[in-house]
C-alpha cells in the first residue's frame, strides 16, 4: 500500500508557505477561511499541536485548485 502525502498532516512550515501562497496574511484570515479558531492556527504554526489532517488536506486541495487555475 503506498502512503499518499495528500493524506499527510501537515510541517508547520509547510502550513507557513501555504498560507502565504493562499493570500492569507495573519493567523486570523486562517482562521477565519476554514473555520477554526486563530488560537488553533497558532498552535499549529507554533508546531505544539499537529495540523489535523483534514484541514492538512483541504489546504493542499485550495492550493493545487488554485495552482491549476493560473
Amino acid at each position: 500500500m503506498t502512503s499518499d502525502p495528500r493524506l499527510a498532516s501537515m510541517s508547520p512550515d509547510e502550513l507557513r508557505r501555504t498560507m502565504r501562497a493562499l493570500g492569507y496574511r495573519t493567523q486570523g484570515q486562517l482562521a477565519e477561511a476554514i473555520g477554526v479558531s486563530r488560537s488553533a492556527v497558532s498552535l499549529w504554526l507554533e508546531g505544539k499541536v499537529g495540523v489535523p489532517r483534514p484541514v492538512a488536506m483541504l489546504l493542499r486541495m485550495l492550493l493545487s485548485a488554485q495552482r491549476r487555475s493560473y
